[in-house]
């Protein structure tokens, strides 16, 4: 039994430890999780509590973990994991059972599971708590609880701070598709031979009142008397997706600039905006400062965003203003605004507006390559 408990401790702790770091190396990735959950479950109005969730429930995986690996603070630890699983097991069964959410984010982007899968984690996690929970009184405290209770004080407020330096200046380690040193066009390209998706189809017809369902091989092409009501495909399998499917940039007027950008053999910054109403004032002005420079010195610069046209109309400043979508601007880069540097369609550089080179550096950087 003290075997099985040292292992369940080992797990539990490790398991916590690693699902809060991953999420608070990306902490807005994790709120937009937040902000699916809550779109999937009609609780729209808690949009504005994604990003204070993410960090607060990050936090408290690690810590629980932390107090369960260490046995600092372990009572506390025990309760911490208790309230997580109570809470995450029930949720990831509905999630399974409904699918509104693919992937629920327990490990960030890091590891992609599937509802059922997180469901099956979690049972595994709850048998191994019972585990851990009953001999619970074997685990003996390393310190008072003052000395307890002020390293777990230290170690949380390190790991907040952790994660408001990653939401500031991007992930310290990158997750996404989209890294420095990708080429954009090669994460785009679907092999040959590998699978597609797999749909059912099915058609309802109306005969006498009376409807019935048909499949491609027996619905009444030639049967006049049956009249089409509706046809319905359903994915059975899903095929092999690139990591980046989504990626398209339109002009103003409409125009795909995508392979123009992708293939240009200069440099070329992408101010990225997912919202333009959203970024602060002054972030803003900075970049299309630099936005400016860049143009007037040979470097091709386009802002993109999801924005309508009428709020575009309100920052236009002679600056080219692209449309994408707001899913994958999320995707590339975790900031509003943020900044890809691109040449021959490989990303050589990413920032968020709190550590976007000076022009000066940019200016350098043609120098440099002349």
């Amino acid at each position: 039994m003290k075997k099985v408990r040292i292992v369940s401790r080992i797990i539990i702790g490790l398991v916590f430890i690693f699902s809060g770091t991953v999420k608070a190396i990306d902490p807005l990735g994790f709120a937009y999780k937040f902000h699916d959950y809550f779109q999937a479950f009609n609780m729209g109005f808690l949009n504005s509590l994604s990003l204070i969730l993410a960090i607060f429930f990050c936090t408290a995986e690690f810590i629980a973990g932390f107090a369960i690996l260490t046995g600092i603070r372990l009572r506390e630890g025990l309760l911490g994991v208790l309230i997580l699983l109570a809470i995450f097991t029930p949720l990831t069964f509905i999630l399974a059972l409904t699918n509104p959410v693919s992937d629920c984010g327990c490990f960030g982007d890091a590891i992609h599971l599937t509802n059922w899968q997180t469901f099956g984690k979690n049972i595994i996690l709850l048998f191994l708590f019972i585990a851990l929970y009953t001999g619970r009184k074997q685990i003996k405290t390393l310190f008072s609880k003052t000395k307890e209770w002020l390293a777990i004080s230290i170690t949380a407020l390190i790991f907040i701070l952790f994660s408001l330096a990653n939401l500031r200046y991007l992930p310290i380690i990158d997750f996404l598709p989209y890294k420095t040193g990708v080429k954009i066009a090669d994460k785009m390209v679907v092999p040959a031979g590998t699978p597609v998706d797999k749909y059912k189809t099915t058609f309802v017809y109306e005969k006498n009142g009376i409807k019935k369902v048909f499949d491609l091989s027996n619905y009444p092409a030639n049967d006049s008397g049956w009249k089409f009501i509706e046809q319905k495909s359903v994915l059975i399998k899903k095929g092999y997706k690139p990591p980046i499917h989504d990626f398209m940039i339109l002009s103003p007027t409409g125009e795909d600039l995508t392979q123009q950008i992708l293939s240009y053999g200069g440099y070329t910054v992408l101010m990225i905006s997912k919202k333009l109403n959203e970024a602060g004032k002054r972030q803003m002005s900075e970049g299309f400062n630099l936005g400016k420079y860049c143009m007037a010195n040979g470097i091709s610069y386009y802002v993109l965003t999801s924005s309508g046209k009428d709020d575009i109309k309100n920052f236009e400043n002679g600056l080219i203003f692209c449309s994408t979508d707001e899913t994958t601007l999320k995707t590339m880069v975790r900031a509003n605004p943020g900044y890809i540097l691109l040449k021959d369609g490989i990303i050589i550089g990413k920032w968020s507006w709190a550590n976007v080179p000076s022009e000066n550096w940019f200016g350098n950087l043609l120098v440099a390559n002349k």
